[in-house]
């Protein structure tokens, strides 16, 4: 059996993204999950025809608090069994910034990271941002469940993760305090699936500054991620960037997990 394909990408816009050829990406790449950030738009906005694809359940979290700001989608194949919209605090769920979807034998949370801005005056609502989103993770844990979670994080975790991480010591992104909640994030027992699997790999990164021609140039950062409890790793089968792929300032990342089946089989 295929093992089970999930794509997250921050689309920087859905009405963008869908103008740059959404609909034809999805039909080619035909993944079995699709995780969105920063849709910046109501369903009501969107094409029908991304609002709810032909062959996906479609779920959308747009922000409260400020329209065209932020917002969240996932695209599932298989309808999960609950779809939360909230990690319990205003400030946060307002901004419509997570989805967590339950399925039978994991729990998916997606989640768009606020930005701590260039001037820094985010980094606190940012940090405890990432302290509940953990916080949440947690709880699903102590139930005995399997956690992934994906989407935009708006930090690189380690200098090989940016083209220039001396440059950037002092701006968000890769200011010491936010990479030391990644740190938390992997002693606790989370695995970063693309650097588990290719430990060693320069210039992959998931975002380009939209300015001198930094795709081109490919001076990037990795800010898109798929992690997984250690419970999970043995089913982990592949962790892809495509760089490759425009429509927004950030391309898709990929994660392949073997289906449950798959793995009862193996290990007869």
């Amino acid at each position: 059996m295929a093992a089970l394909r999930l794509i997250s990408w921050n689309v920087n816009g859905a009405r963008a993204v869908h103008r740059k050829g959404f609909m034809p990406w999805l039909d080619e790449t035909a993944p079995d999950i699709v995780a969105l950030q920063e849709v910046r738009a109501e369903p009501e906005q969107l094409d029908p025809a991304m609002a709810a694809p032909l062959g996906y359940r479609a779920y959308w979290n747009p922000s409260r608090v400020k329209k065209g700001y932020s917002g969240v989608g996932l695209l599932c194949r298989e309808a999960p069994l609950e779809v939360h919209y909230e990690l319990g605090d205003e400030r946060f769920d307002g901004e419509g910034r997570t989805i967590i979807a339950e399925f039978e034998d994991f729990v998916l949370l997606n989640a768009y990271f606020p930005n701590g801005r260039p001037d820094l005056s985010r980094v606190d609502f940012k940090l405890e941002f990432c302290r509940l989103f953990l916080d949440r993770c947690e709880d699903y844990r102590a139930q005995g469940r399997n956690v992934v979670f994906c989407g935009d994080l708006n930090t690189s975790h380690r200098e090989i993760d940016l083209a220039r991480p001396k440059e950037n010591e002092k701006n968000t992104g890769f200011l010491p305090h936010e990479r030391a909640w990644i740190d938390e994030v992997v002693e606790k027992g989370y695995v970063d699936t693309f650097r588990h699997l290719n430990p060693d790999t320069r210039d992959a990164y998931t975002w380009w500054a939209m300015r001198m021609r930094a795709r081109e140039r490919n001076v990037g950062w990795r800010l898109d991620y798929f992690f997984v409890d250690e419970g999970l790793i043995d089913r982990v089968k592949g962790a892809t960037i495509h760089a490759g792929t425009h429509g927004s300032d950030h391309c898709p990342v990929e994660l392949q997990l073997a289906r449950p089946g798959d793995r009862a089989r193996r290990h007869r």
